[in-house]
């Protein structure tokens, strides 16, 4: 369809999601409502030098949020999870449900042409296995979504490459998760997901009623450290993290890390390269922006906390 002129409200505008659906949606000639709590920020004054429109707008705050989705072609929805960089202390669950519910009522009650929301691989499990929490808190936003019969998309991508560029896996000069190290683990560049969002938009006529995982790689932790150890140069061993060590801090969390091992996301990948067939597979997506992230957070911890 012709997106010239048409407006696409991005929520979470200044997270790594909403900046990348930003940029290509902009790029694919879409006007952008860029929502953010802080329009003064870094991550707001890039977006409107790129060309979006900058508005102040809060997930807690429905009308706010009303106010945001008024007139726009469409919305683009993600909620951060429990333990998400930026989030609050206490940001719980119910917390990002209630964000992702109040973003799907704005948007009916602004009657968008087409809601996109990013839910995360293996939701649509519910009811037949044990999940974990955070993809119980994604399927429940999607059974609101349905509800209000919303012209929607769901995204639901598996765990993103950007999770190895900080201090979430790189810890004492090696990798660390608590993936088992011959586990495969599937991946997707958050870039890609920015793509897939701006093709949706560009085809409502193929994309709204769709529900579609995305995993672009899928490679073992051993496999994951030695490929980043070869793109910096120098070593970076892998280390399993005891789940009784993750489990003495959160018990959703080592539920979630033991569900991963035995269970995993079990995405189509040739599916998604069929939507998407330049997606980046893990080498590639470090030799684009990876190895660098990786390289410059690295450079900016302690030596002695790097070779502890």
């Amino acid at each position: 369809m012709e997106s010239a002129g048409k407006t696409v409200a991005v929520v979470g505008a200044t997270g790594l999601q909403g900046r990348a659906v930003s940029r290509h949606l902009l790029s694919s000639g879409w006007q952008v409502r860029a929502l953010t709590r802080d329009p003064d920020g870094p991550s707001a004054v890039a977006l409107a030098s790129a060309g979006a429109q900058v508005v102040r707008a809060e997930m807690e705050d429905l009308a706010s949020l009303e106010a945001a989705a008024d007139g726009a072609y469409g919305v683009f929805s993600v909620q951060p999870t429990v333990g998400s960089p930026g989030t609050a202390p206490g940001f719980s669950a119910e917390d990002e449900v209630r964000w992702g519910m109040n973003v799907a009522k704005a948007a009916h009650t602004a009657g968008v042409s087409h809601f996109v929301f990013t839910s995360v691989a293996g939701a649509d499990r519910h009811g037949t296995e044990a999940l974990p929490q955070n993809l119980v808190s994604k399927w429940r936003i999607e059974q609101r979504i349905a509800e209000l019969g919303l012209p929607a998309t769901i995204l639901r991508p598996v765990s993103f490459m950007e999770n190895f560029t900080g201090g979430y896996a790189l810890q004492g000069g090696a990798l660390a998760t608590a993936i088992a190290p011959d586990t495969p683990q599937q991946i997707m560049a958050v870039d890609d997901v920015g793509f897939v969002t701006a093709l949706a938009f560009s085809r409502p006529e193929d994309w709204i009623g769709r529900a579609v995982t995305l995993a672009a790689d899928e490679l073992t932790p051993v496999q994951i450290a030695a490929a980043i150890e070869k793109a910096l140069g120098h070593p970076l061993p892998y280390v399993q993290i005891p789940i009784e060590a993750i489990r003495a801090l959160s018990e959703d969390f080592a539920f979630a890390m033991e569900w991963l091992n035995e269970r995993g996301y079990r995405a189509d990948i040739p599916a998604s390269r069929r939507i998407h067939p330049t997606a980046m597979d893990f080498r590639t997506w470090l030799r684009h922006t990876g190895a660098a992230q990786i390289a410059a957070f690295l450079a900016a911890r302690p030596t002695t906390e790097q070779h502890a």
